[in-house]
């Protein structure tokens, strides 16, 4: 796959898969490969979907500019891209980097004020996405932070550059959540690289549209309960041996696990089973001063959706929801902010939190 260069700020950097920022080890260069070998096992679940959905046909590039309808609602302190997008479809896993308009993760008007100072955060999927915006915002506000992803190296370079950038550490950690040891081993790798771990995020995520039950493959459907909850299993497992009194774990649900969703049979259920998920273990970690809470977002710009659905449904990602838009991902990552900080969620657990855009439904 073509990957296209990063303009801007980021351009010129070095490139993620080397160096300081990635495993030399051949324990490492094993789980590297493996990730990569499974995101082409992602691309070819994504080409047969795609082929159940419109009988092999695909989504073509455009502008999507035509027929523009009433504005979104734009209730922050800038706007923000509303429908419609560029018409554009991406090859699994999906690089942030070929995403246009490129989500914003920065948050410029967001100031830090030392609300997890000396902490260190694990975040899956933190690559690009809400991921990303979560390490940034969790850099701003003094941690520490590891990055764990599939193979989106790119992807995952320009986040450590941007955690570097607020002044703390990052390291890199490619690999498969859907592998138990590999989460063991991330997790000691990241005490053993950052000196301790404070804040799980559980973030990583698969999702492939399929039209019916029928066309819903065993191997799809093992593949998205296997990264989006046995992942969640796993990264927990593990990094409960190191949490202390103080310390939290932080789920990414979804509204599809609330609402449902007739495509997305499994995904939604993965996420049901997030929520579910969230308020169990926060009930069995309590006495030991562990939060557990949960981020469930309505409709957010990332490469998910790009690298799932067709480029005509794409252009219009977001116009459903009242405000009419998708999140950018900064605009999310506060809520992980706010769960994380204790001094701000001290005696909050068990909480599923919806950040929907306006849909009023239940937490699920």
């Amino acid at each position: 796959m073509a990957v296209k260069k990063t303009t801007g700020r980021w351009a010129g950097r070095k490139k993620g898969g080397g160096g300081k920022a990635t495993s030399a080890t051949s324990k490492g260069a094993g789980a590297a490969g493996k990730a990569k070998a499974r995101a082409r096992d992602d691309r070819r679940l994504q080409r047969e979907a795609e082929a159940s959905r419109n009988g092999g046909k695909r989504g073509n590039g455009g502008d999507g500019g035509k027929g523009k309808k009433e504005g979104a609602v734009q209730a922050g302190a800038k706007r923000y891209p509303e429908p419609p997008a560029p018409k554009q479809h991406l090859e699994k896993p999906g690089l942030e980097s070929e995403l246009e308009p490129r989500p914003e993760y920065r948050a410029p008007d967001y100031r830090g004020s030392a609300k997890l100072e000396g902490m260190v955060a694990l975040i899956t999927g933190g690559d690009s996405g809400i991921g990303r915006a979560v390490a940034v915002l969790y850099a701003r506000e003094g941690a520490d932070v590891a990055i764990v992803y599939l193979s989106e190296d790119e992807d995952a370079e320009e986040t450590r550059e941007a955690v570097e950038a607020e002044g703390r550490r990052a390291i890199l950690i490619p690999g498969d959540v859907t592998d138990s040891s590999f989460c063991d081993d991330a997790v000691e790798r990241t005490v053993r690289e950052l000196g301790r771990l404070d804040i799980l995020v559980n973030n990583a995520a698969f999702q492939e549209h399929v039209p019916s039950l029928e066309e819903l493959s065993d191997e799809q459907l093992e593949r998205t309960f296997r990264t989006n909850i046995f992942g969640y299993f796993y990264m927990a497992r593990a990094a409960l041996r190191h949490l202390g009194q103080g310390g939290s774990i932080i789920n990414t649900g979804s509204v599809t696990g609330i609402e449902g969703s007739k495509e997305l049979l499994d995904y939604s259920s993965t996420k049901g089973a997030i929520h579910a998920f969230t308020k169990s273990l926060s009930q069995n970690v309590l006495e030991r001063g562990i939060r557990v809470n949960c981020v469930a977002p309505g409709p957010v710009w990332t490469p998910l959706n790009p690298a799932d659905q067709d480029a005509e449904k794409v252009a219009e990602f977001g116009k459903d929801v009242p405000m009419k838009r998708p999140a950018q991902p900064e605009e999310l990552a506060p809520s992980y902010v706010f769960l994380a900080a204790p001094s701000c969620a001290s005696y909050i657990t068990g909480e599923v939190l919806p950040v929907l855009g306006g849909t009023t439904v239940g937490s699920g």
